[in-house]
């Protein structure tokens, strides 16, 4: 079982004390862009890295009386700076502070995040090649279709959790930008070399445009694309739980020893987590209309966006990264029953294969209208009869028996001939 992790470390990007911490290197990043371009005094730059430092309880304190949480900050700061606090934000607007800092959250929470997705799809990986030849009934609608392997399955899940990986590190960058451009965005009392010069520092790139702030479509970006990294895992845990229905049992989670599944009935083994994982998909998905409708803020800025993001951020980040935590350890434990699987896929005497005995038919002259109808009737006659075998009933119809020799209507019911070229998939992507 892999290593149980718990949330601290994405919980602790999210706590005020990070939050300050992000704010004062950004007021440093910036004191020293103008330190470098003559703007304040090397002197007070010394002073203000010397005696730089904050009390969260403190910044509390100030809040609940002024009620600005920045300009909270930057008393409490400079009441341990002093007198060359005075060159602390010169030119700035709190949004200067506010998004560059959410830019260092967000960069942060995607370097804790894209770890865990590469552990997921090595999980996935593993189980893949390990069950690259275990055929199972392939299933549309619900009902079974035509054989395919639990590899194969799996083959899907990599592929998609690789675009994932892709996705989280183009948002890594459309998130990774910062702005120090004053009031409205104007540059009037901050030099643009400033912003390039605090930002090259902080590994951003400056905002091409902002406004007051930096536009949130990039921040209902990282929500959406979060959502749908959830909603990729929910289809994962949506199929666990079919495949391991009593009736069908071919996939189980893995249940520890001591673990009880019912307060009532002794016998349950409940897929629990892949249930929790499908309901916090749907809180996930919910932060990604919340991002959407804060794209459209008044005029250059309002702050209708700013109580929103202090939760559906946080939030998501945290969500996200307890699934991928779960849904790796879930895949690395899974318990796979071939048994079962080669059960399931042979009831009613492999009624799966009956596109096979269709085109065999086809193959041999007849039409496809009477093919179907006949391999249909035997078919359903099969899955309604209890015990019903379709094979035997197929062996048995002697106008089948006149076209198709027992070796031909054997071949009908071989699964490598749906297997033949799974390799091509698993090629694709190096399994």
């Amino acid at each position: 079982m892999i290593e149980r992790y718990t949330l601290p470390e994405m919980g602790d990007l999210w706590t005020d004390a990070f939050k300050y911490q992000t704010w004062l290197r950004v007021e440093l990043a910036v004191c020293e862009a103008q330190a470098q371009l003559g703007q304040i005094p090397a002197a007070a730059l010394a002073e203000i890295k010397a005696k730089a430092a904050f009390d969260p309880l403190r910044i509390q304190a100030i809040e609940a009386e002024v009620r600005h949480d920045v300009i909270a900050f930057l008393t409490n700061l400079n009441e341990h700076v002093g007198p060359a606090g005075r060159y602390i934000h010169l030119g700035l607007t709190s949004s200067d502070v506010l998004d560059t800092a959410l830019a260092l959250q967000l960069v942060a929470s995607l370097d804790v995040l894209l770890p865990w997705l590469e552990r997921c799809i090595q999980a996935t990986r593993v189980q893949a090649q390990k069950h690259r030849d275990t055929v199972m009934a392939g299933r549309s609608h619900g009902i079974h279709a035509e054989p395919i392997t639990f590899g194969f399955k799996l083959a899907g899940w990599v592929a998609e959790l690789l675009r994932h990986r892709d996705r989280l590190s183009r948002l890594r960058a459309t998130v990774a930008v910062g702005k120090i451009s004053g009031a409205v965005g104007t540059y009037a009392n901050i030099d643009p070399q400033i912003e390039a010069l605090t930002c090259q520092a902080l590994g951003l790139m400056p905002d091409c445009a902002s406004t007051q702030v930096i536009s949130r479509d990039r921040h209902a970006d990282y929500l959406q694309t979060l959502a749908l990294l959830g909603a990729s895992i929910e289809r994962f845990a949506v199929e666990i739980r079919n495949l391991q229905r009593t009736d069908v049992l071919e996939v189980e989670e893995y249940f520890a020893p001591g673990q009880k599944g019912s307060s009532a009935m002794p016998h349950k083994r409940n897929p629990i987590r892949s249930e929790r994982l499908t309901g916090i998909a749907r809180l996930l998905r919910s932060y990604s209309v919340a991002g959407l409708e804060n794209v459209a803020l008044w005029h250059e800025r309002d702050i209708s966006h700013s109580a929103v993001e202090r939760v559906a951020l946080a939030d998501a980040a945290i969500l996200a990264h307890f699934m991928l935590v779960e849904t790796t350890d879930l895949i690395h434990t899974l318990q796979v029953y071939p048994e079962n699987m080669a059960r399931n896929l042979n009831c009613y005497g492999g009624v799966v294969f009956s596109q096979q005995v269709l085109l065999a038919l086809v193959n041999q002259g007849w039409t496809r209208e009477e093919a179907y109808r006949v391999v249909q009737h035997h078919a359903h006659a099969a899955w309604n009869t209890s015990g019903g075998d379709f094979r035997s009933r197929v062996e048995a119809d002697p106008q089948i028996a006149a076209t198709l020799d027992p070796q031909a209507l054997a071949e009908c019911f071989d699964p490598r001939r749906h297997l033949r070229y799974l390799d091509t998939v698993f090629q694709r992507l190096n399994i």
